[in-house]
């Protein structure tokens, strides 16, 4: 990696305003970084030309003063955000070619304040999977390695693309989504910082839509501040979406660096859970004391309904892709196969469009959505979800201000070790993530350490609704406490 591809999005920023080099200049670091680092297929989409052309116009308002918040600073976006001109995938087969002539308001608001496109990023095929294996691209490569080992290693999912990119220093930043942990986990697995705001927070508006009662865009940085600073510009009120919240948008910076005494962090007992590996429960013991050391006070709590969370999710989750996957007909736009009649048309688009794991969720959602299943599955998965978020409800008002848990079981695992013959050894890599999509929370995932074999591991802080900003300063004392985790590039 080159000095400049070295930087966190903030040193970026602050080196652009200082003139030390020019918008261009980090662009075309990080362009060569990208063609490089193609092992990895973080990248679907590279957009080379693009991307000088903005850092250009860039150039151009920092010369005359007029620099945005991210002005000159080189993303990679997920596949999942729509952009203007430029193909928007999904990375499923089905959306083969699909340009749409609109922009997501998330995107927008990052070019609005001086973004800069690198590409789009891979991920699992509609954000369905945990380690973007699923993605009709391939399988994203983890920028770790096991120690002495030369193993492929999965990033995490679904926004896997994203924390690899990120992690092996081919952007500043990237975008996410978030369902069921796909920006927490491969923010763990990766060693850099996820966070998963509020619902609401950010608009949903120009997003393909995989689950839309718990999907939500949040950002990815090598720290935390960096995460800090992109959300202030992917959230605010947005009237294309009515689920996002018309809120004043803090600035989360300001968060940073911020006195944590006597703020009361609650560790739940139903996380620790049986068979739990002996350094998760170390690392988990560790990041409480650093809180503590820093004056903090840690409560344990009860999350009773914890148990349920995750077959509720993959119940609820399933059946509004289920929905939300229908308007895929081969009809209006993407793959289109013939068929005999107009039906087989819709079979034949559909069997060859979607992959398996989407095909499977598709499936499973239908069936707990048809009738004579909806009562006792769909409609019971919706009073558990109200119950999780009453538990959470119950322990904010009881003056608990965050929550400390593990982000992820496990550290990152081979390519093609798991859910292969049984779908749910994946499934229950969101254990510890899924509680926090279905009551709607903000959570953040910040490198904490390293496992026996040198892979980086996360610790997951939860808080209330819309209170990003004491995640951040929760978060930065365990950053600083941890240190900054990078891999040793091998591609």
């Amino acid at each position: 990696m080159t000095a400049l591809t070295s930087l966190t999005l903030a040193q970026a920023r602050d080196a652009l305003r200082r003139k030390e080099f020019s918008a261009l200049e980090l662009a075309d670091a990080h362009l060569a970084a990208i063609e490089k680092a193609r092992a990895l297929n973080a990248f679907v989409l590279e957009t080379a030309d693009h991307a000088r052309d903005m850092a250009r116009t860039a150039d151009d308002r920092l010369a005359k003063g007029q620099a945005g918040p991210l002005e000159g600073l080189p993303l990679g976006i997920k596949d999942l955000f729509c952009t203007r001109g430029i193909r928007t995938t999904a990375c499923s087969h089905i959306l083969d070619n699909f340009v749409p002539d609109y922009e997501s308001t998330v995107t927008a608001n990052l070019w609005r304040d001086g973004a800069v496109l690198l590409g789009k990023l891979n991920n699992d095929e509609f954000a369905m999977g945990s380690s973007n294996e699923t993605s009709f691209f391939g399988p994203v490569v983890s920028p770790w390695r096991r120690a002495g080992a030369n193993t492929k290693l999965v990033p995490g999912g679904s926004s896997g693309g994203s924390a690899a990119a990120v992690a092996a220093h081919l952007c500043v930043g990237a975008t996410g989504t978030d369902t069921g942990g796909s920006i927490r986990q491969p923010a763990a697995f990766c060693g850099i910082v996820g966070l998963k705001p509020t619902y609401g927070r950010c608009s949903r508006w120009g997003i393909v839509a995989f689950a839309s009662s718990l999907d939500q865009a949040g950002p990815f940085g090598r720290s935390v501040r960096d995460c800090a600073i992109l959300l202030r510009s992917m959230a605010g009120g947005d009237p294309k979406d009515t689920t996002c919240a018309d809120l004043p948008v803090p600035d989360y910076e300001q968060a940073i660096g911020a006195s944590v005494k006597g703020k009361r962090i609650g560790i739940p007992k139903e996380y620790r859970m049986p068979g739990m590996a002996a350094e998760i429960d170390s690392l988990w013991q560790r990041g409480a004391q650093w809180l503590k050391e820093a004056g903090a006070e840690t409560i344990e709590i009860s999350l009773p309904h914890t148990r349920y969370a995750l077959p509720a999710y993959y119940i609820v989750a399933p059946a509004e892709a289920s929905s939300n996957l229908a308007r895929y007909d081969g009809v209006r736009y993407g793959l289109r196969l013939p068929g005999a009649d107009v039906t087989d048309m819709y079979k034949q688009t559909r069997a060859a469009g979607f992959g398996k794991e989407v095909r499977r969720r598709i499936m499973i959602g239908t069936y707990v959505l048809s009738a004579g299943y909806y009562e006792a599955y769909y409609l019971q998965a919706q009073k558990v979800r109200t119950l999780i978020k009453r538990d959470f409800e119950t322990c904010f008002a009881s003056g608990i201000d965050a929550i400390l848990t593990p982000t992820a079981p496990s550290a990152a695992f081979a390519i093609g070790e798991k859910g292969r013959a049984d779908p749910i050894e994946m499934y229950l890599n969101d254990v510890f993530t899924v509680t926090v999509n279905m009551a709607g929370l903000p959570g953040i995932s910040v490198p904490s350490g390293l496992d026996a074999e040198g892979l980086p591991l996360g610790l997951q802080l939860i808080g209330r609704p819309f209170d990003e900003t004491t995640l951040f300063s929760l978060g930065a004392v365990i950053e600083q406490a941890a240190g900054h985790f990078a891999p040793k590039p091998w591609w």
